[in-house]
């Protein structure tokens, strides 16, 4: 079987015993289809990024479970007829993940608010710095692709004897005259 994770986001206008409803029939259909309900975690009212649906927030719920694609296709049935469903979306567990929640670890969103802001969960770059690849370009003279010989650059781009630094630059524009 397989891990995966479903976040169905409700419409908070629904009644709580119709949210509850439909989670019993999503854990009824994992186990009617040979799969393995986990942990149900309910996250309760957040406010959306944009509009859904003509609504500005929804009640999120997300169900860890374990199964075959044949469940998979089944949950992704039951929660599009579902009226109360705004959104939903599966998603497979890489192994690595699975693994660690097996072994009682937490995933590596940060909790139940989600990934921390900021770097996206990504750590520290290899190099040692905090800023993105490409931050320090424009201040350290840096200049990458297949076209840096044409504009100049400082990589690959070997000035001819005798020609003034600007020559490069002068020789690939077309004349104006």
């Amino acid at each position: 079987m397989r891990p995966y994770e479903v976040m169905v986001i409700f419409d908070v206008g629904a009644e709580p015993p119709a949210i509850q409803a439909v989670v019993d029939r999503l854990l009824e259909t994992i186990r009617g289809n040979d799969g393995a309900p986990g942990h149900v975690d309910r996250w309760g009212r957040r406010p959306f990024a944009y509009e859904v649906k003509h609504r500005r927030e929804g009640y999120y719920v997300l169900v860890e479970l374990s199964g075959e694609p044949r469940t998979v296709a089944e949950i992704d049935r039951l929660l599009t007829l579902a009226d109360e469903v705004l959104r939903f979306k599966v998603i497979r567990l890489p192994d690595k993940v699975a693994a660690r929640l097996a072994a009682g670890g937490s995933p590596s969103r940060g909790g139940p608010r989600g990934p921390a802001r900021g770097h996206g969960g990504r750590g520290p770059r290899a190099d040692g710095t905090g800023r993105a690849p490409d931050a320090g370009r424009a201040a350290t003279g840096e200049d990458e692709g297949p076209d840096a010989a044409a504009r100049g650059g400082a990589e690959g781009a070997a000035p001819e004897e005798g020609a003034t630094p600007g020559a490069a630059a002068d020789a690939a524009a077309p004349a104006a005259g």
